[in-house]
């Protein structure tokens, strides 16, 4: 895990999952996968679109050519640990197709106008994944 990420995790669980900076008025998340190579705990920050009971996230990994590690391991393992605010709870992730995956990725852009930056910088089609809580 790089500094950055570690410095937005701390100051994301020191302050009841609120962040200043960049991240300062985005819904922000953290998610703990399983390493898919590794069997590791990684846990990433991650901007997600609120969808009723899911919470949606793009595996954009800024416009890269390559799927970010998290991306990786949650198709390795399907079930992470998401820590929204105060609330920390087990999740299943799936993988958006068609109609829903291309709406709920333009709310994120209306939220976060650089995802259409990221979608226009890379030939992949960008996944967007549901987190779905545990018994939901």
């Amino acid at each position: 895990m790089n500094d950055f990420n570690q410095q937005v995790i701390d100051e994301f669980r020191a302050n009841e999952g609120r962040v200043g900076g960049m991240f300062g008025k985005a819904h922000l998340l953290l998610l703990t996968t399983t390493g898919a190579k590794s069997g590791k705990q990684a846990t990433t920050p991650l901007m997600y679109v609120p969808d009723g009971d899911r919470q949606i996230v793009i595996a954009s990994s800024g416009g890269a050519d390559k799927h970010p590690a998290w991306y990786h391991n949650l198709r390795a393992t399907p079930n992470a640990t998401v820590e929204v605010g105060t609330d920390t709870f087990e999740a299943g992730a799936v993988a958006l197709e068609g109609e829903e995956r291309d709406q709920l990725y333009a709310r994120m852009v209306a939220q976060a106008p650089q995802f259409a930056e990221y979608e226009a910088k890379t030939t992949r089609r960008i996944p967007v994944i549901a987190l779905v809580r545990a018994g939901s």
